[in-house]
């Protein structure tokens, strides 16, 4: 039986029509009620850890704001699969850590203009906090692009020699053909094979211990994002020949840079497409019948995300008041999209930036400084009353 929940507070997961119900279990049992002092002591603890700690389960994730002091024992969150590939691949874990930084930057940048940012807590084990117990379309896109972070990052450290544990494409080799014509493998093709096997093993792990219907779209969602990197590879080639005259090339398999990746799910996150369980629980249905199957480059989710609009702890919503707006803008960054119809602020600020730059030979650029007055706009906060119904 597939449990629903995930997390304390988790809003039920959508079944198709006609499939069994299932009750909400736990991922983990509840500790025995112990027959001694010290086992007392023990579930006394658990109670406090589990009042002071939010119902969200911390990840992976984390690692990135481990940086270099990445101790296996002290990542919170890690199964045992996980725990023990990072023990045993430590600079792995290392790439591990700088890739997520980088997706997490790209999810940023791609949120930028929106409502929901992509924002982190900080000292945070979860990273994103209560926002991604919903399985909304922003928690697709998040567990899609960590995963492709986590294969680039992989993948780059191979071709740089980082990683024992693997170095080029060893399969790119001898001679073969595109449209150019016939071309020699050398130098180094990057070798996302090995990213996306140990990206598997090691992201995969956690969702392949449960058999809730939120561990199948997790999966599902990681699939996506590792895909999508590959999809990005490119033949990158050198010609020999008299003159530059290229009668010889050769060439090898490189990676795009990692925005391509990240504008191309960002793209499947407009054109996710919501699902339910099927009646056995081993795939989807799409929730409206007027829409297409999702096929495996599709990002899904189960619920409709919330306005983003006010702060919602529940949700994890941080709100917009504050936020930058564009006065003149009709798109998600206007400030009617962006301050949810409440109205903005106007601050004139005063910028200091470099202008007039002129190159001194040898080796220098002199620039002056300039200032510049522009009006900055800001979202208003709600009405007490509003925000009080959200938290």
């Amino acid at each position: 039986m597939l449990s629903l929940s995930r997390g304390a507070g988790a809003a039920r997961i959508p079944w198709a029509p006609g499939a069994p119900g299932c009750s909400q279990l736990p991922r983990t049992a509840a500790p025995a009620e112990g027959t001694n002092a010290s086992s007392r002591l023990c579930f006394a603890l658990v109670l406090v850890l589990l009042t002071l700690t939010p119902g969200v389960d911390s990840s992976w994730w984390y690692i990135g704001a481990l940086g270099a002091r990445v101790i296996c024992d002290n990542i919170p969150g890690l199964v045992n699969k996980q725990r023990q590939l990072c023990q045993r691949y430590p600079d792995t874990m290392q790439s591990v850590g700088e890739g997520a930084k980088e997706w997490i930057r790209e999810c940023q940048h791609q949120f930028r203009h929106h409502r929901w940012n992509c924002s982190t807590l900080d000292r945070d084990h979860t990273v994103f906090g209560r926002v991604m117990l919903r399985s909304s379309r922003e928690a697709a896109f998040v567990y899609a692009i960590s995963s492709a972070g986590v294969v680039y990052a992989i993948t780059r450290a191979c071709s740089q020699g980082e990683l024992k544990a693997c170095s080029c494409d060893p399969l790119k080799r001898g001679r073969s053909k595109d449209e150019r014509g016939d071309f020699d493998w050398g130098g180094c093709s990057d070798n996302i094979h090995y990213g996306i096997k140990f990206a598997k093993a090691f992201v995969d792990a956690k969702e392949k211990k449960v058999k809730d219907a939120r561990a199948l779209m997790n999966l599902h969602n990681n699939r996506c994002g590792r895909t999508a990197v590959k999809r990005f590879l490119k033949l990158e080639c050198k010609c020999h020949g008299v003159s530059g005259s290229c009668t010889l090339r050769t060439c090898w398999l490189a990676m795009s840079d990692f925005r391509k990746t990240g504008d191309y799910l960002r793209k499947k996150y407009n054109g996710a497409i919501q699902v339910t369980m099927n009646q056995d629980g081993t795939g989807f249905t799409v929730a409206n019948k007027n829409f297409r199957k999702p096929t495996k480059t599709d990002l899904v989710y189960f619920e409709n995300s919330p306005d983003y609009c006010v702060m919602d702890k529940s949700a994890g919503s941080l709100g917009t008041a504050g936020r930058v707006c564009h006065k003149l803008s009709r798109g998600t960054d206007g400030c009617e999209v962006m301050c949810c119809g409440r109205g903005y602020d106007t601050t004139r600020v005063t910028r200091i930036t470099k202008c007039e730059c002129k190159f001194h030979w040898c080796c220098a650029v002199r620039c002056k400084e300039c200032e510049d007055t522009v009006d900055v706009h800001t979202c208003k906060a709600p009405k007490r009353a509003e925000w009080l119904d959200q938290t």
